[in-house]
C-alpha cells in the first residue's frame, strides 16, 4: 500500500512547495514596491496590503502547512531517507531556515501596516533568501551529498 501512496505524497509535496516558493519569491518584491510606492506622497498602499495579506493567508500558509505535512509523511516512509548522510539535515535545516523567512516576511507585512518598514533596497536583499535556501534544497535532495 504504501508504494502505492508514496507518489502521490511525493507529488503533493512538489505542488505544495512550489506554491510556497511563488510566494516567498513574490512578498518580498511586493515589499519593495509598497515601501518605495506607498505613503503619504505614493500610490495608495491599501492595494499593496490587500495583496500582501491575500498572498500570505490565501497561499502561503497553507501551502507552507501542506508543505510540511507531506514532508513528513514523506520523512517517515520507510527507506527513503538516510540519516547518517549530510543531505537530509542540510535539507531539514534549510526547510527550517525557510519556515522562519516565512515568519518573518509575516512580521514585515504586519510592520508595514504599522507604516514602519525596511527600504527597498533591503526589501531586495533580503529577496534573495529563499532563492539560496531553495538551491541548498534542491541540491541536498538531487545530489544526496
Amino acid at each position: 500500500m504504501l508504494a502505492t501512496i508514496y507518489p502521490y505524497a511525493k507529488a503533493f509535496h512538489v505542488m505544495a512547495v512550489i506554491s510556497w516558493m511563488a510566494g516567498l519569491f513574490y512578498l518580498p518584491r511586493l515589499f519593495v514596491y509598497h515601501a518605495e510606492r506607498g505613503g503619504p506622497d505614493g500610490e495608495p498602499t491599501a492595494s499593496f496590503e490587500i495583496m500582501e495579506r491575500k498572498l500570505l493567508g490565501v497561499i502561503m500558509r497553507p501551502a507552507m502547512i501542506a508543505t510540511w505535512i507531506s514532508g513528513i509523511c514523506l520523512v517517515l516512509t520507510p527507506g527513503i531517507v538516510d540519516w547518517t548522510m549530510i543531505w537530509p539535515w542540510t535539507k531539514a535545516a534549510s526547510v527550517i531556515a525557510m519556515t522562519g523567512f516565512h515568519h518573518w516576511c509575516a512580521g514585515q507585512h504586519v510592520k508595514l501596516l504599522q507604516g514602519s518598514s525596511l527600504s527597498g533596497r533591503q526589501y531586495r536583499m533580503m529577496n534573495e533568501v529563499p532563492t539560496l535556501l531553495m538551491l541548498v534544497i534542491v541540491l541536498s535532495v538531487i545530489v544526496k551529498f
